[in-house]
């Protein structure tokens, strides 16, 4: 047997019964090879057609890389390519949008808050309407009707921008300056109502006001016309009402030079409130974001870094070790509505104050309890902050923000 030689020989391997002949299975007919052979060819025909659908998927995905590409390098010229720096790490992970600049949003959006805006100066033109028809003078009339005129050319512009996007015409390089003039006009527009608005100021004291930051915007804000001195103390505070959510954003914040968050209140995103000093952070216990009126009142004293929070009168909550031995730096820029990440500017929309506030004040030592609730309660005996007091004299406003005249303290008496 060792010495016969097969050639060219296949063997193949077929099951046998036990009771079968061994011999009489080695031989299999030539059915059993037609089977054979059409099961090779079907499974050949299979890994052919598994073959052509791989190769398919992998020129859809290709495809879609492509599409994918081309809709991030387009959204690069509507965003800014910067990343968002210095702060605290809650801040991290967003683009950083320059003052100045419409809020990091998609058009659609962008034209939703410019339509907002604009609502809301001509809810103050119809304000000074009434107040016309009370005064009758035919200068506010004319005004009027001037800002009026402006109004709607600046809803013409709106308009046609929603248009030229509906029909793919709007060129995202020009978006800039379209911005640019739109804001412009917003700004100018917002002055003039302003200039009209002091007719109704001659009655009021010059505290008896209050802020109003109706969109989450990073060019609405207030500024404080003076800045802080070195304080190895302070006491703020100052009525609040917001309902925004989530967090009502950022009331005020101080910078200095090397440091953007060297005192800064703000409740950003699902965070409670919180106070920033140096960049240390202390966590308050306030429950204010339900659209009514709240007093709320911050200590802070440098030794041990001893801290207290008051709302509406009542102390909430204290601590210390925050930023202690650290004094509040003098000559930076401190800014109402908005969160700085550079020294008056670095404004971010999702970190914007959205709601109402007055009666900022500000001390450069810790106010006892009973000054605190003479605050809250509208006393008569309430003190104003001798290193910022308010008043309309001391803030300027910007991008919109808008001043009315503050009721909460009236309801309380």
């Amino acid at each position: 047997g060792r010495g016969q030689g097969f050639g060219q020989t296949r063997f193949i391997c077929t099951s046998v019964p036990l009771d079968g002949d061994m011999c009489a299975a080695t031989a299999p007919g030539t059915g059993s090879a037609e089977e054979l052979k059409s099961t090779v060819l079907q499974l050949r025909e299979t890994v052919l057609q598994q073959k052509e659908t791989i190769m398919n998927q992998k020129d859809t995905i290709r495809e879609l890389t492509a599409k994918l590409g081309r809709c991030e390098s387009q959204s690069v010229l509507e965003t800014s390519p910067a990343e968002k720096g210095g702060g605290a790490g809650r801040k991290g992970g967003f683009s950083k949008n320059t003052m100045g600049d419409l809020s990091r949003s998609p058009a659609a959006e962008t034209l939703s808050q410019l339509g907002q805006t604009l609502q809301s100066l001509k809810t103050r033109l119809e304000n000074l309407e009434q107040f016309s028809r009370m005064n009758s003078s035919s200068q506010t009339n004319n005004l009027k009707d001037i800002l009026q005129n402006k109004i709607d050319d600046l809803e013409r512009q709106v308009l046609s921008r929603v248009n030229s996007l509906e029909e793919g015409k709007f060129n995202p390089k020009n978006e800039s300056e379209e911005r640019g003039k739109i804001e412009s006009t917003l700004t100018s527009l917002h002055q003039r109502i302003s200039d009209l608005e002091k007719g109704q100021k001659d009655n009021r004291p010059p505290d008896r006001f209050q802020l109003t930051f109706p969109l989450r915007t990073n060019y609405m804000y207030a500024k404080v016309k003076k800045s802080l001195p070195e304080m190895y103390a302070f006491s703020v505070c100052m009525w609040i009402k917001s309902s925004a959510s989530p967090g009502m954003g950022t009331p005020f914040s101080y910078a200095v030079p090397g440091q953007a968050n060297e005192l800064v209140l703000i409740e950003w995103g699902n965070n409670p409130m919180e106070i920033l000093i140096n960049d240390k952070v202390a966590k308050l216990p306030f429950v204010i974001n339900d659209g009514k009126w709240h007093h709320i009142c911050v200590t802070w004293t440098t030794r041990d870094g001893v801290w207290e929070a008051y709302q509406d009168g009542t102390q909430t909550g204290n601590g210390e070790n925050l930023a202690p031995y650290h004094p509040i730096k003098p000559q930076g820029v401190l800014v109402l509505g908005q969160e700085q990440d550079t020294l008056g500017g670095g404004f971010d929309a999702t970190q914007a104050f959205v709601g109402e506030l007055a009666h900022f004040n500000m001390w450069d030592r810790k106010l006892s309890p009973g000054e605190v609730y003479s605050l809250a309660t509208c006393s008569s005996k309430a003190l104003s902050g001798n290193v910022i007091a308010w008043a309309e004299a001391n803030i300027d406003i910007y991008g919109g923000a808008t001043k009315w005249t503050f009721e909460a303290c009236r309801q309380l008496n």
